[in-house]
């Protein structure tokens, strides 16, 4: 599968309308949204999406004191791209976070970064291309600094599950007491096989898995298509919100869904059995590859790909561009505001 490869170097709550139909069982009863975020000076700061208007798909958001890094998958040649930022709208350039790949891994398929800050540095999660078997296995790397370079010196993937697709979208997670954990897909939409999100504890120094991985869900519903992917873990109020992408990337019909369980390695239950949670509306096509940050009051954004409408897929011409819109909570339920394309109140810096 090369879903990932490129070539290319009003306020509407579609999130609400999703859970309106769960019932009271899930949505309680009417406590009101969060504010927007306030005014942070005089000028209330403000920007409009895209954030990163280049093809920036699969992004990774990072905090590192005052600093933000965003990274994504191989573009324009490059095979970690990182970008930082110290307001979550406003990003520059700053170069190729792992210019080099480790032995077992083949260069033009990396995909789907994301970074965790452990006691010694950084390690770097990433899936590239093996070169023996010539499937997408997950690899880890680290480095003393959030924009690197990363290192990976192993001879074999972190993650390969060869019988299964292979192993994509590695997406790291510390809860509350400190114990880390490993969340990914199994790839195998590229030969005909059911796809799931699967999750392991890993080691102190994130290098290491341990114990056994655990099957959480798989593309059960209609609108999810033939696979499920990018799984991002956020924890709230002793609740753990799984996001996921599903159906076809280079399409409209992409989109992203919500479970909820009770611990790190679940049982999660689908929130949006019928429809996404998140989907294509207005000029924002095939939303996915998200990921949740705070800014510097607390409040939780979300940080997504998308293409826009007339150019989707890069036959087209088209770039998933990194989107951001504000994530507020409603009765333990996350309802977003967006995907916003008006001019909108701008995160508060750390």
């Amino acid at each position: 599968m090369t879903r990932r490869y490129s070539l290319l170097g009003s306020a509407p709550l579609l999130a609400s309308l999703t859970f309106v139909m769960l019932g009271d069982s899930l949505a309680g009863g009417g406590a009101p949204l969060a504010s927007p975020p306030a005014a942070q000076s005089s000028a209330t700061r403000t920007y409009t999406n895209p954030v990163i208007d280049e093809d920036f798909p699969d992004p990774f958001v990072l905090r590192v004191g005052r600093t933000y890094y965003a990274y994504a998958t191989n573009t324009n040649g490059i095979d970690v791209p990182v970008h930082q930022s110290n307001d979550l709208v406003t990003w520059q350039f700053v170069g190729n976070a792992m210019p080099t790949l480790a032995p077992w891994a083949s260069s033009g398929f990396t995909w789907a970064p994301e970074v965790m800050a452990v006691k010694d540095g950084y390690t770097l999660y990433y899936t590239a291309r093996h070169t023996e078997s010539g499937r997408q296995c997950i690899g880890v790397a680290t480095a003393s600094k959030p924009e690197g370079p990363f290192q990976d010196r192993s001879r074999q993937p972190l993650v390969c599950q060869l019988d299964l697709g292979g192993s994509i979208d590695a997406s790291p997670f510390t809860d509350k007491d400190g114990q880390r954990y490993l969340y990914w897909k199994n790839d195998g939409n590229c030969c005909n096989q059911l796809t799931s999100i699967w999750v392991q504890k890993l080691s102190a120094d994130g290098k290491q898995l341990l114990g056994q991985p655990k099957d959480l869900i798989s593309n059960a519903q209609l609108w999810e298509g033939n696979l499920i992917e990018a799984p991002n873990v956020w924890r709230r109020e002793g609740k753990y919100y799984l996001f996921y992408s599903a159906a076809d990337y280079a399409s409209d019909t992409y989109a992203v869904g919500v479970a909820l369980g009770s611990s790190p390695t679940g049982p999660f239950r689908k929130l949006n059995r019928d429809e996404p949670w998140l989907a294509t509306r207005g000029e924002v096509a095939g939303p996915g590859g998200q990921g949740i940050i705070s800014d510097g009051a607390g409040n939780t954004w979300l940080y997504y790909h998308a293409w826009t409408e007339g150019q989707i897929g890069y036959e087209a011409g088209g770039q998933r561009s990194m989107r951001l819109d504000l994530l507020q909570w409603k009765n333990g339920l996350p309802v977003l505001r967006g995907p916003s394309l008006s001019r909108q109140n701008a995160p508060t810096r750390p």
